[in-house]
């Protein structure tokens, strides 16, 4: 999954970008979850596996 595939399901989820960065990276966040996550600028990149499941779960998807 490319990292715009991924801001569409996290938009469409309710997530969004909080206009501030974290470690560098956009920072998000779920209503879902309640928490705060980095994404990357990268939106044609694809995302590997880990990173990709560690942002499914803080957005709670």
């Amino acid at each position: 999954m490319k990292y715009s595939e991924l801001e569409r399901k996290l938009k469409k989820a309710g997530c969004y970008y909080t206009g501030e960065s974290l470690f560098g990276h956009p920072k998000w966040y779920s209503p879902i979850t309640g928490k705060y996550f980095a994404m990357s600028h990268h939106h044609s990149d694809e995302v590997k596996t880990k990173t990709l499941k560690s942002i499914l779960d803080d957005a709670g998807l």
